[in-house]
């Protein structure tokens, strides 16, 4: 499973507040929830991301809450891998949970910047900036978890199996 996309570029702990704002949660709807995502920290997030883009965060990713509102909103809003220097524990398994592909590479996190186009081999962990022609290597998710994001969450992997 691979990954291409632009990249939006996003600093050190960036909470679930941030990420999809308390006001909204008020709705079971993932695409209203999209269309509010990142709306607090950057306005034009929702016009410009297109579909298979890639979201890239520093350290501690996806702190604070522990719904699983945040990825779901990043998932729905077209982005198709998070890279991160780490994530908040309970982000990272809330976007396992959802299905959305997730990797934590610090290297990557520091030197891939907004606007660069990325790919992302989610089998091998290999992350690619092709704007800079440099690799990075982050540890991929064993094959079950892969096999959890590829069916599009855990739920959908049960009903699956």
């Amino acid at each position: 499973m691979n990954a291409k996309g632009f990249v939006h570029k996003y600093p050190d702990n960036v909470d679930t507040d941030v990420i999809i704002p308390a006001r909204y949660l008020n709705t079971p709807d993932a695409k209203e929830l999209a269309s509010h995502c990142m709306e607090d920290i950057d306005a034009g997030f929702t016009k410009r991301v297109k579909a298979g883009d890639i979201m890239v965060g520093g350290f501690n990713f996806g702190c604070g809450s522990s719904r699983e509102h945040a990825p779901l909103a990043i998932k729905t809003a077209g982005i198709s891998c998070v890279i991160a220097a780490t994530f908040a524990r309970i982000f990272y398994r809330n976007a396992i949970n959802i299905g959305l592909p997730i990797l934590e590479c610090e290297p990557a996190s520091r030197a891939i910047q907004a606007g660069d186009q990325v790919e992302v081999n989610f089998d091998t962990g290999i992350i690619t900036n092709l704007t800079k022609n440099e690799t990075y290597q982050a540890e991929p998710f064993p094959e079950f978890i892969q096999d959890i994001i590829k069916s599009g969450g855990l739920m959908a992997s049960i009903r699956k199996a």
